[in-house]
C-alpha cells in the first residue's frame, strides 16, 4: 500500500521523459502505467502488466530491462516518500514532546510559586497573630510589664559582690513581699475594672430598656387620645 500513498509528481515526470525516449505516447500510456504501479501490490503483478503494455513498442531483449527500470524507479520514489513521511512524523513527535516538557516545567514552576506565596501568607498571618497575642496579654496582665523593674530591684537587693553574707535576708524578703503585693494589687484592680465595666453595661442596658418602655407608653397614650 506504500505505492498508493506515494507522491507521484517527481516519478511521473521521469516516466513521461522515459516514455518519450522510447517513442511511446506518454499522454496515452503515462497515466495508465502510473495507475498500474499504484494499484498492483506485488512485483510480479506490476511486471506482467508493464510487459503487456510495452510489448507493442519494444523488442523482447529490451522489454524486460525497461519494465524492471520503471519498477525500480517507482520503488525508489516510494522509499523516498516513506522516508520523508517518517522524518516529518519524528519531527512532529519531537516537537510535541518538547512542548509537553515545557508545559510540565511551567506547571512545576507555577506550583512552586504558589507554594512559596502560600508559605509567605502563612508566615505573615502567624506574625500578626503572635503580635496580637502579645498585645492582648499586655492589656489583660499589665503587671507583667514590670518584669524589668522587678529584676532591677532584686539586683539592688542582691548587688554584685563576692560576699553575699553582708546583706540581710530581711531586705530580700521585703523586696519579694512588695513585688507580690504589687502583682496581687494589679490582679485585683484588673478584676475590679472588669466588674465595674460589667455593671456599667448592665446599667446602660436597663436605661435603654427604660427609655424604650417610656416611649412605648407615650405612643400608646397618644393613640388613645385620638
Amino acid at each position: 500500500m506504500a505505492a498508493s500513498m506515494a507522491d507521484a509528481g517527481e516519478f511521473e515526470k521521469w516516466l513521461n521523459d522515459r516514455l518519450d525516449s522510447l517513442e511511446v505516447d506518454q499522454e496515452v500510456y503515462g497515466a495508465y502505467i502510473l495507475g498500474i504501479l499504484q494499484e498492483e501490490e506485488s512485483y510480479e503483478e506490476k511486471e506482467d502488466a508493464l510487459l503487456g503494455i510495452l510489448s507493442a513498442f519494444l523488442e523482447d531483449e529490451k522489454l524486460e530491462d525497461v519494465c524492471k527500470e520503471i519498477i525500480s524507479q517507482w520503488a525508489e520514489s516510494c522509499a523516498r516518500h516513506c522516508m520523508n513521511y517518517l522524518l516529518n512524523f519524528l519531527s512532529l513527535s519531537v516537537l510535541a514532546i518538547a512542548n509537553l516538557i515545557e508545559k510540565q516545567a511551567q506547571i512545576v514552576v507555577k506550583q512552586k510559586e504558589v507554594s512559596q506565596e502560600s508559605r509567605k501568607r502563612k508566615e505573615a498571618k502567624e506574625a500578626v497573630l503572635a503580635q496580637y497575642a502579645n498585645i492582648t496579654d499586655d492589656e489583660e496582665y499589665p503587671f507583667f510589664l514590670d518584669v524589668n523593674t522587678e529584676a532591677e530591684e532584686e539586683e539592688q537587693a542582691f548587688p554584685p559582690s563576692g560576699d553575699k553574707s553582708l546583706f540581710k535576708n530581711t531586705n530580700v524578703e521585703e523586696v519579694l513581699s512588695r513585688k507580690k503585693q504589687q502583682r496581687d494589687q494589679a490582679k485585683e484592680d484588673s478584676h475590679k475594672k472588669k466588674e465595674t465595666d460589667k455593671m456599667q453595661r448592665e446599667k446602660d442596658k436597663l436605661a435603654r430598656q427604660d427609655r424604650k418602655d417610656k416611649e412605648k407608653k407615650r405612643t400608646q397614650k397618644g393613640e388613645r387620645k385620638r
